[in-house]
């Protein structure tokens, strides 16, 4: 197999190149809206995410009922996939829209929600804020981005074992004991600022308390059924936050200054709505971050004709995804390109970092800066 001349860590060779080139912290590509409609677009509510807050709680509780009520036996099976896909898929969107601020108006709102969902994915509140921070920053950036899900070419196993939370629950594990062990690795770091730390190692410490208290109460009861309710959820209802979030960027193109071409916005059903927050409107969030989870949906109303056009369906999406990455085993340099519509303004070189027109990207891959006016070919 071809092996990828990337260098994905944080603190490699490419992490310098890109910034020699002019890829980090770089001017993106936005598409032109009116200040108006964009302030209205921006202005934050409590009541959606209230709603939703309750609804989501309600239908949590409700499922962990029915599960604890027909426990052992297999009727209890079908109560607790709901209420994984609650605590794992739905606590993810619900971490990733309060960690922006956006979910809510009122901030305690915000901050209550994040803790909550970051504690339910076991992701530390204070890592994940900057390592979110710089995935929009750095958007897809090879060297610079923390949150690149498939390397190239993609190790088709992690992909797989990432449906059970294996991967998701190990590196979150081991980042736990880590940091409650006032320990915090050098890439890691690279992007949380030293005041920050302490809170890390703080949250860590009360986390792992948490945990050994529900373990106690296993062991005092004899069941795994705590279990069931905290901690083991991330194994058995990680499966819809994976399959949507490989939708978001998987076989696109990395090192462009332009989030239509290495992000993907997927139509899909109500409830996986519901569960993912409106993140399926990708390209749209990643232009515009500011905009609430509930008006995204608007503002793709208002940008589509500046946008390639979104996927009708996740059976579609991966259509997509699923060659591309397997193209990649053979040739890892090859991406989808993204196909711009008449409508909208074409990809320009100066949001390829400092490339000149028609200069490939030196030693890291991606598009190669097209002629001034030229958009970019579907493959």
């Amino acid at each position: 197999m071809p092996q990828c001349s990337r260098d994905y860590a944080l603190l490699g060779r490419d992490a310098r190149l890109a910034e020699e080139i002019g890829l980090v912290s770089a001017r993106w590509y936005h598409t032109d809206v009116p200040r108006k409609e964009m302030k209205a677009l921006m202005q934050r509510h409590d009541g959606p995410a209230i709603r939703d807050t309750a609804i989501l709680f309600a239908a949590m509780i409700a499922s962990a009922a029915g599960g604890i009520a027909f426990w052992p036996g297999w009727a209890s099976v079908p109560f607790w996939a709901v209420y994984g896909v609650l605590y794992a898929s739905a606590m993810d969107s619900r971490w990733h829209e309060c960690g922006h601020g956006t979910a809510f108006r009122t901030r305690w709102m915000n901050d209550a929600l994040y803790q909550l969902a970051c504690f339910c994915m076991m992701r530390n509140p204070v890592l994940w804020r900057w390592s979110h921070t710089r995935h929009h920053t750095d958007t897809i950036i090879v060297g610079h981005d923390p949150e690149i899900i498939a390397m190239r070419p993609a190790v088709v196993a992690r992909l797989v074992l990432n449906l059970f939370g294996i991967f998701e629950f190990a590196g979150n594990a081991r980042a736990m004991l880590s940091l409650a062990a006032g320990r915090m690795s050098e890439e890691d770091r690279s992007f949380v600022p030293e005041s920050e730390r302490p809170a890390a190692y703080r949250i860590a410490r009360i986390w792992l308390a948490i945990y050994a208290g529900v373990a106690a109460i296993a062991l005092a009861t004899g069941s795994v059924l705590p279990f069931m309710l905290v901690g083991l959820p991330v194994f058995y209802g990680s499966w819809h936050m994976v399959l949507t979030g490989y939708m978001q960027h998987l076989g696109l193109a990395e090192n462009v200054l332009d989030h239509r071409l290495n992000s993907r916005t997927v139509l899909i059903n109500p409830v996986s709505r519901f569960i993912y927050w409106n993140m399926n409107y990708h390209v749209e969030h990643h232009m515009f971050p500011m905009v609430p989870y509930h008006r995204l949906k608007d503002l793709h109303e208002r940008i589509r004709h500046d946008l390639p056009p979104a996927h009708p369906s996740m059976l579609s999406a991966y259509r997509e995804i699923l060659p591309a990455l397997a193209r990649q085993f053979s040739d890892p340099d090859w991406f989808v390109k993204r196909a711009l519509p008449p409508t909208a303004k074409p990809y320009r070189p100066e949001f390829h970092g400092d490339l000149e027109p028609g200069q490939p990207t030196p030693g890291i891959g991606g598009y190669a800066a097209p002629p001034p006016g030229a958009a970019l070919p579907a493959e």
